[in-house]
């Protein structure tokens, strides 16, 4: 058996490296895939970016880095912008992804949270998720007949604690940084009570038997082909916000109607039915007849295609799952309706991305 000499256990930090992130991402890598859709969709967005910003003045943070920063965020579940701007110190998968080079300087996290705070002006997060979906590889992966929709809640970044009465007659918490807060026998509502650390979040319960706590709803709009979401909306926890929204995105999405909307008993209401058919979109809601009659009857049911839109609307909560869970999206880490729905809207769109790969390989 041939001999082997040992291995030197030197330190070899102080030699020069000309290797540049490029040539460390295989070749095959699905973030390659990713990258490409990304760079496109940045590039129809170079004139609304270019109204975010003076002429003049010192440069910024370019705003296709920030928003790449932001889908590692997502992609990787990285838990806040300071972890974030850490790990792109030393990751090299990262540093390709946004575009940095081996020894570009990493921004600091004040600095990059108040250029990301920038972008909320344009509502840049819904625009780059339609930006993705014009891509003419994206494009015919969509149905343009039939969707589906639900909402899901979002746990605000504020504690029950701070939920006190708005006339400010509530007794403060104990001693110290947590102190405790004996809330029994007290009734509180959104009428009477609201966070001192988040107003914009409401009390709610989502189903009989589960707690009551400080929230937002998150919505999307599924296209029912490939599962990919078209449209997201975050909205104060309320008890219509469900079917305002859908109305809503519906009828952004299919101005002409003509279309059919999937979505589970929770929508099932006379108004909200009416509404649709109104709009042109045919109602394949579940029925829901406990203690009351549907809103949905005959008309609907008796097609082949009504069966179908309420096993594929079911899917709808795989992008629920990715968002909350991979994309660490379940407690947002930010305040205030306007950011927190700009983030749930940028994770939708990291989600069709992830999705993507995968889904051209099949075409």
């Amino acid at each position: 058996m041939e001999g082997l000499m040992r291995g030197s256990d030197e330190q070899t930090g102080a030699l020069f490296s000309y290797q540049s992130p490029e040539s460390l991402v295989p070749r095959d890598h699905p973030l390659r895939a990713i990258r490409l859709v990304v760079n496109a969709a940045l590039e129809r967005l170079s004139e609304p970016f270019s109204k975010l910003y003076s002429p003049y003045g010192r440069a910024s943070i370019a705003p296709e880095k920030l928003l790449r920063a932001l889908l590692v965020q997502a992609f990787f579940g990285i838990r806040s912008e300071r972890q974030l701007m850490e790990q792109v110190r030393y990751n090299m998968l990262f540093r390709w992804f946004i575009g940095l080079s081996m020894d570009a300087p990493i921004w600091d996290v004040t600095v990059f949270t108040k250029n990301r705070d920038r972008l909320l002006e344009g509502d840049i997060a819904r625009e780059f998720l339609l930006a993705i979906l014009a891509d003419p590889q994206v494009k015919p992966l969509l149905s343009s007949e039939h969707f589906s929709v639900d909402g899901t809640l979002i746990a605000a970044w504020a504690s029950m604690k701070s939920f006190q009465p708005k006339d400010s007659s509530g007794s403060p918490p104990g001693p110290g940084r947590n102190g405790e807060r004996d809330f029994r026998g007290e009734k509180r509502s959104n009428q009477t009570h609201e966070s001192t650390t988040d107003p914009d979040a409401r009390l709610y319960r989502k189903a009989d038997g589960q707690p009551a706590k400080l929230a937002y709803l998150g919505h999307v709009l599924m296209e029912n082909r490939n599962g990919l979401i078209v449209d997201a909306e975050l909205t104060k926890a309320t008890g219509w916000a469900e079917r305002a929204a859908a109305e809503a995105m519906i009828e952004d999405a299919a101005p002409a109607g003509r279309v059919t909307l999937g979505a589970d008993k929770a929508y099932d209401v006379a108004a909200h039915v009416a509404r649709l058919r109104a709009l042109g979109v045919t109602p394949h809601v579940a029925q829901n007849a406990t203690n009351r009659r549907s809103a949905i009857d005959r008309r609907t049911t008796r097609h082949p295609g009504y069966a179908l839109s309420q096993t594929i609307r079911k899917r709808i909560e795989e992008p629920f799952g990715w968002i909350k869970e991979a994309g660490g999206f379940r407690q947002t880490k930010h305040r205030g309706q306007e950011r927190v729905g700009w983030m749930f809207t940028l994770r939708a769109a990291a989600y069709n991305l992830i999705r993507l790969p995968k889904l051209f390989a099949t075409t």
